[in-house]
């Protein structure tokens, strides 16, 4: 239960990227749109209200600065600022990472990244280990397999074997009742009588 404000906390994070990396190419694409709208001469504005700026919300509480997901508060100066998402995290010289909260008024950037980087560390060693618990098991089951080929090989290799003396007995048997000697083929034909 404790990792659901971080999920929230990532998802943000990620949505304040995602929001300044829109608000850049909606710039750069309203330079276009303006060249074309001055050809037009109707144009459609957005019925959008957008929220206010996290500056007017200076000397009011940590809630209400971070009910905006663009926004970061700072304890020591009680400012709350737009956080600046092209740096990833706040410069120490806008807030420390100690007094700045962002998503959260209880968890400040050092625990959130001691806390990520923790838990990316667990994530990728238990990758690892899966990956190399699943070559161990394969390389297991193959010799195993081997191991059954082999012993099933011997098998028909001594039944084969057993075969092939039990045959043997049992011609010499029967060359014995006829009165043929295995010395020398030609033996029967020395022998007239």
């Amino acid at each position: 239960m404790d990792f659901i404000p971080l999920i929230l906390l990532l998802f943000g994070f990620s949505s304040t990227l995602a929001q300044n990396i829109t608000t850049t190419q909606n710039t750069s694409s309203s330079t276009t749109t303006t060249q074309t709208t001055s050809q037009t001469t109707t144009t459609n504005a957005p019925t959008t209200t957008p929220h206010p700026s996290c500056e007017s919300k200076n000397g009011t509480s940590c809630e209400e600065c971070l009910a905006y997901v663009d926004c970061l508060w700072c304890i020591p100066t009680k400012k709350c600022i737009t956080y600046p998402a092209k740096t990833i995290l706040p410069p120490h010289s806008l807030c420390p990472l100690s007094d700045a909260r962002w998503g959260l008024c209880t968890m400040n950037f050092q625990i959130l990244i001691i806390t990520l980087s923790v838990a990316g560390a667990v994530f990728i060693i238990g990758v690892f280990l899966c990956i190399f618990c699943c070559c161990k098991c394969e390389n297991i089951g193959s010799a195993r397999s081997e191991n059954r080929m082999n012993r099933q090989a011997g098998k028909r290799n001594t039944k084969q074997e057993q075969r092939k003396a039990e045959m043997k007995i049992r011609h010499d048997e029967i060359r014995q009742k006829y009165g043929l000697s295995r010395a020398s083929p030609y033996a029967r034909f020395d022998n007239p009588s």
